[in-house]
């Protein structure tokens, strides 16, 4: 089931630059799901992960960072 991003509150990543072109946002509320937009585009689609995909990917940005 796709969540109602509609009233989603969105936060933008804190490893993005803060210019204009490079910021992914997060919404977060989701119990099962992670959505995740560009910010240049927030009318836009936004990618849905669950919530375990998600994690991993943060941890693995983490090993590398």
């Amino acid at each position: 089931m796709t969540p109602d991003l509609s009233i989603a509150s969105w936060r933008k990543s804190s490893y993005s630059d803060g210019g204009a072109n490079n910021c992914v946002e997060v919404a977060h509320g989701y119990p099962h799901v992670v959505p995740v937009r560009d910010s240049k585009t927030p009318k836009g689609s936004a990618l849905v992960f669950s919530a375990s995909s998600w994690a991993a990917f943060v941890a693995a940005v983490k090993e590398t960072a």
